[in-house]
């Protein structure tokens, strides 16, 4: 028997796709359906390490854990990882498979993955209740419509039902809904069952008669009018997205346990990669994080962190050119706080010999710790675990990388000079031991009275955040109909809205 499906789409990029889906199934599992998640082709530069060894996006790992579920690749067959020169890292099945250009992807590669895409989902619903299947970007973007695996192309093959999702904040969200329909063909528009608004500020009775409008112009119903929360975002797809003014979430800082804040400076590199491992610093209260991409921004921090990168070589170029690569030896040299992480532990080697990701051969690192790299064609892809500064860590690891370390003290995976520490762990922070431990040398380091919360446990924050979500969807959805769609598939006898798709 196959398990029920929807697709959640989006009028953007951002609308809130990843956010809705991670809040259904949360809702759903609490219902007592076994429940999954599921992204055909994501493009992503945040990705995560499942147990069995495979590369899927982060925001299908943390809607796994709304599932309450282990994340596999058939979660997120297909993982697009933007590099230089307009090109992607393609990941199949959790694995590396090459580089394409836009253009030699959406040429031709792409549709020939559709069947394994739907090989996958058909798994999934084989297995599963219900599959909850997020689109990416916009329905309606007609010129890849042709090669198009992700959005209407997985519903008609997969005969699934589509909820699409408006960000009302943004303004413009009811042209957006009846663009979005109007601009697909009749055999599309069949399966688009209705909308949901998202982030809506202010009283719900003022929005109804444009709901109803909307509804006699598109013979599509609203399903919800999600209010506007702050400090909800799951794990973003793309790092290149965070704001170098703000803060890692919308979320307030929370008053210091000491007598002192701690504040975080991450550097802002080109193709940021997994810049979530410095929300499990941001959860903790009186740590501040922000973003910044010039040396004078460094002067007051009492911890620099060099994130990862999809680009280790351009982001080496990009430290020079902002002086931040200076400013870095001179931190390390007065012995401040630095922590690199993955592409981050790798720019603060001596050398790199790089045949692989940017084909540039051996190049000068900051030789701030002493490590010399390789990059090594097979990608590493494993979920670590060790001890470091007494406590147990866990973590995982993404790196083409392979780092000899000729010095320094142990740490993790990697190194420590002074107080410039690197690793290739991801997530490492999240242990909560392990990350007050580390907290603790850095403040004492800094000189700060700066004291971690005994009691914070990212991964209990990480569930409060998903309950809110799902607290979203039951108490402000039509989940009733919301059921009946995911079962029963779109109402039959939706109407054509004219002009439809392009000939």
């Amino acid at each position: 028997m196959t398990g029920g499906g929807l697709l959640v789409a989006g009028t953007t990029s951002d609308a809130g796709k990843s956010v809705v889906t991670a809040g259904i199934c949360r809702w759903l599992v609490r219902q007592g359906v076994k429940v999954a998640p599921f992204k055909a082709q994501n493009m992503s530069l945040n990705s995560f390490v499942t147990r069995e060894g495979a590369e899927i996006g982060r925001a299908q790992a943390m809607q796994a854990q709304a599932c309450r579920v282990e994340p596999t690749a058939l979660m997120n067959p297909v993982l697009l990882k933007p590099g230089g020169e307009q090109s992607s890292q393609v990941v199949l099945l959790g694995k590396p498979v090459g580089e394409l250009s836009a253009r030699g992807y959406h040429g031709g590669r792409q549709q020939r993955l559709l069947g394994t895409v739907l090989d996958c989902l058909a798994e999934l619903r084989g297995t599963y209740d219900a599959v909850i299947c997020e689109g990416a970007g916009s329905p309606a973007e007609i010129n890849l419509r042709r090669t198009d695996i992700v959005n209407m192309g997985i519903a008609r093959n997969a005969g699934l039902p589509v909820l699409v999702v408006g960000d009302i904040d943004r303004g413009g969200v009811f042209a957006s809904f009846f663009g979005t329909v109007a601009l697909l063909s009749p055999e599309d528009q069949a399966h688009i069952a209705g909308f949901l608004v998202n982030k809506f500020r202010g009283d719900v009775s003022l929005l109804e008669p444009g709901l109803d409008m909307l509804h006699g112009l598109t013979g599509r119903r609203t399903y919800g009018v999600l209010p506007f929360r702050h400090g909800l975002g799951i794990d973003e797809e793309d790092g290149l997205r965070v704001s170098l003014r703000g803060t890692v979430r919308e979320s307030n800082v929370s008053p210091p346990v000491g007598e002192d804040v701690l504040r975080v400076a991450v550097c802002a590199i080109p193709l940021m990669s997994n810049f979530t491992d410095v929300d499990a610093l941001a959860a903790e209260p009186g740590v501040v994080v922000r973003f910044v991409d010039r040396p004078e921004e460094l002067a007051d921090a009492d911890l620099v962190v060099v994130p990862g990168t999809r680009g280790t070589v351009r982001a080496l170029e990009w430290l020079r050119e902002r002086g931040l690569a200076d400013a870095l030896r001179d931190r390390a040299a007065a012995h401040r706080p630095v922590l690199g992480i993955c592409g981050g532990f790798q720019v603060l080697g001596e050398h790199i010999e790089d045949d692989v990701e940017s084909r540039r051969g051996q190049v000068d690192g900051l030789g701030i710790l002493p490590v010399q790299v390789r990059f090594a064609r097979e990608k590493t892809l494993t979920r670590p675990e060790g001890e470091a500064l007494g406590e147990h860590v866990t973590g995982y690891e993404i790196h083409h990388g392979v780092a000899e370390i000729n010095g320094g003290e142990p740490f993790l995976d990697g190194c420590r000079v002074g107080q410039t520490w690197g690793t290739h762990w991801h997530g490492s922070l999240e242990s909560d031991g392990f990350r007050r431990a580390f907290l603790r040398e850095v403040a004492a380091a800094a000189g700060r009275r700066f004291v971690p919360a005994a009691d914070t446990s990212f991964a209990a924050l990480r569930e409060e955040q998903l309950d809110r979500l799902g607290d979203l969807i039951e108490e402000h959805a039509d989940t009733d109909a919301l059921w009946r769609l995911i079962e029963s598939g779109a109402p039959q006898g939706l109407p054509f809205i004219p002009p439809g798709a392009p000939a």
